[in-house]
């Protein structure tokens, strides 16, 4: 395989969050609530960044801001699709809201982690007092 077959290869816009520090980050997270928002956010991210990608393809290059389109100007608009899209799935005031939507219906299906299991004893311990 020539070299720039393997380039376009590892650079192609088929390829989903090739982050690899990102998914370690998310797991080296000790909550699994933790985990969840990150994960939540990510997916958001990607669909804002296919969702870029494929409204670029429908819009006429001649006389744009980047000019005519080549090979090499797709390359670079896949990263800057890629960053705008982490931007407006983390940033509060612009997100679109899949990421809460989806943290909300996931989180009832966690386990209940530590803290919540003691704070949960607490507050029966002090209604039981309560009641006596």
């Amino acid at each position: 395989m020539s070299y720039t077959g393997i380039q376009s290869q590892a650079l192609s816009p088929d390829i989903i969050n090739v982050d690899v520090q990102t998914l370690d980050n998310i797991k080296r997270l000790k909550s699994q609530k933790a985990q969840l928002k990150k994960v939540s956010t990510e997916f958001e991210a990607i669909f804002v960044t296919k969702m870029l990608n494929e409204m670029d393809k429908t819009v006429d290059k001649e006389g744009g801001i980047f000019g005519s389109d080549d090979k090499y100007l797709s390359k670079f608009k896949s990263f800057i699709f890629n960053e705008v899209g982490r931007q407006i799935a983390s940033s509060p005031n612009s997100t679109v809201g899949f990421a809460k939507q989806i943290y909300t219906q996931m989180e009832k299906a966690l386990p209940k982690e530590p803290e919540e299991i003691q704070a949960a004893a607490a507050a029966k311990k002090t209604r039981v007092d309560k009641e006596i």
